[in-house]
């Protein structure tokens, strides 16, 4: 072994320094390189837009797809940002060709990217309720798209960076600088257009599309106008058809994504569906409703509402909980208008006010004829009162005992943007807004299917000072999960509903029904006794209570 500093051999020629690689040529440029390094930076800056609202429309569509959004993000956060780290590794191999290098993968992300949220409703709507290995379709697409977007917009980068400093050559730190503050700025830029103009004014799937058509148009002007020369007439040509071809692709889904919709709508609730519409907060799908049938109210997906088994639901929630002093009621949630039909049965109500965050809900329940008929016109009252406010903060501004009866009809807790309506802060102050003698009645999720949630949400009852008694009534399977999972599999699981009827002061408050009040047509006195026992033979204990910094469900 030779030692580091041991002295040359007698006769060999001096040690000099290797010589560096040679630098790739200038590029030869139409404009100034002051102007061209602009456009170089202006590209990055529309490319790193394109790039978040892929990643956020994937995270939001698979969340509405499949629910969990928590999961669904990390998934494609972690996936995206892993492959990434792969595309700038493997973008090192076509830096001798960063021009003709970055513009074919321009192309392919803008048509991967663009058709992405098309594929996956496709796959959603057409496969999913297959079972086997295809009930993991939607899943594996997911990662599969956040992959192969991770790897194109990974390569990005290190091939804009070759081309910044073909135009100008300067120190690697100062371009490095330049370049990420037009991707940061770009990103911000995208993250801000996704929910506030892309979904708004053209939703999921035209958002994906046009954002792909911004992309390709971008990375084709770059390369086939700033760099034209230098690519051969081969590679111009082929990028330049290439090109043309995302964007027919890209336009003829946007023509087509209407009917597009409808068709994947059908395939998913039925033939029968009259209303779809999306609001400020979510998608409402009714179905059915005329001719006989009976009418389902689906939100984001999730059957809310329905039809041959809504009154057993409903009976069950409201029944128990007026049974006592029920003149002032306060109904969180609930803008179908059903809940307050049932309160509504008893004549000596003298208020209700109803607090829904989705005020479209509520106007569909006022103006929908299947649905305001389903309802009773329980909006036409002039005892109900209509709130759109989010649950939690009503309940901070609400006087102390203004209430007898407080009726939690909401999502169920399982879902990620629910767990705070079912935290123990939450419940503090509905228990502050009851009277002494008051009740809350809350709907708990499903016993049979996910007992853990059930008793979790006891627990945290009980830590919110509440006493209480649970019960469960069984409905028919409905063949769609209600619940926050909407794979096959979960509709398979055996249908019931979990109730959790609570007192802020005192024993356990019994479960009975009101003699003085109407009779329920699905629900009697031992009926809801069995109920309430062979809900308690579910029982978990030792479960924590939830809360809004550490959720449990």
């Amino acid at each position: 072994m030779i030692e580091p500093h041991a002295p040359a051999r007698p006769g060999a020629p001096p040690w000099t320094r290797p010589a560096r690689l040679p630098a790739p040529a200038p590029a030869r440029l139409p404009v100034r390189p002051c102007t061209a390094r602009l456009l170089v930076l202006v590209c990055v800056f529309v490319c790193a837009a394109c790039g978040l609202v892929y990643e956020l429309e994937l995270v939001a569509f698979a969340s509405y797809l499949m629910g969990d959004s928590v999961t669904q993000a990390s998934v494609v956060l972690s996936v995206m940002v892993f492959a990434m780290g792969i595309g700038s590794l493997g973008a090192k191999r076509l830096r001798r060709h960063a021009a003709v290098g970055f513009g074919a993968i321009e192309t392919a992300l803008a048509l991967v990217g663009g058709c992405s949220a098309m594929s996956l409703y496709a796959v959603f709507a057409w496969t999913g309720g297959w079972g086997g290995v295809w009930a993991d379709g939607p899943r594996c697409l997911l990662v599969a798209f956040s992959l192969a977007i991770g790897l194109l917009v990974g390569a990005e980068v290190p091939l804009l960076m070759e081309l910044i400093q073909r135009i100008r050559r300067q120190d690697a730190g100062g371009a490095v600088a330049d370049l990420f503050a037009a991707d940061y700025v770009g990103a911000l830029v995208g993250g801000l257009a996704f929910p506030f103009l892309l979904l708004p004014f053209f939703g999921q799937l035209t958002g994906a599309l046009l954002t792909g058509t911004v992309n390709v148009v971008a990375g084709g002007a770059l390369v086939l106008g700033l760099f034209r020369r230098d690519l051969t007439r081969r590679a111009r040509w082929t990028l330049l058809i290439a090109g043309l071809t995302v964007l027919g692709v890209l336009g003829s889904a946007a023509a087509l994504a209407g009917d597009f919709e409808r068709a994947a709508r059908h395939a998913v609730y039925g033939g029968d569906v009259r209303v779809a519409l999306r609001t400020d907060v979510q998608e409402i799908v009714l179905a059915g409703g005329t001719g006989g049938r009976p009418l389902d109210l689906f939100l984001d997906g999730r059957l809310r509402v329905g039809g041959r088994d809504e009154r057993r639901y409903h009976e069950a929630l409201v029944q128990p909980a007026m049974a006592g002093p029920h003149a002032r009621v306060l109904i969180l949630g609930g803008g179908d208008g059903l809940a307050a039909r049932e309160v509504l049965r008893h004549r000596d109500v003298r208020r209700v006010d109803v607090v829904e965050l989705d005020a479209g809900l509520t106007a569909l329940a006022r103006h929908d004829p299947a649905l305001s008929a389903l309802n009773g016109h329980a909006y036409d009252d002039p005892r109900v009162h209509v709130t759109t406010a989010d649950a939690l903060n009503r309940l901070r501004t609400a006087p102390a005992a203004a209430y007898d009866v407080v009726i939690a009809d909401l999502p169920d807790p399982g879902i990620t943007a629910s767990t705070k309506l079912y935290s123990e802060e939450f419940y503090g102050l509905a228990r502050r807004t009851l009277t002494p003698r008051g009740r809350l009645v809350v709907h708990a999720g499903p016993v049979t299917g996910r007992p853990r949630d059930f008793w979790t949400v006891a627990s945290t009852l009980r830590a919110a000072g509440f006493t209480l008694s649970p019960y469960r009534v069984g409905g028919r399977d409905s063949g769609f999960p209600p619940g926050p999972d909407r794979s096959p599999d979960a509709s398979r699981a055996p249908h019931d509903w979990g109730f959790l009827l609570a007192a802020p002061h005192g024993p356990a408050p019994p479960l009975r029904l009101d003699p003085a009040g109407p009779r329920p047509r699905t629900l009697t006195q031992a009926a809801l006794s069995a109920d309430g026992r062979a809900a308690d033979r579910t029982r978990i204990g030792g479960l924590p209570a939830s809360t809004l910094v550490n959720p449990r469900y």
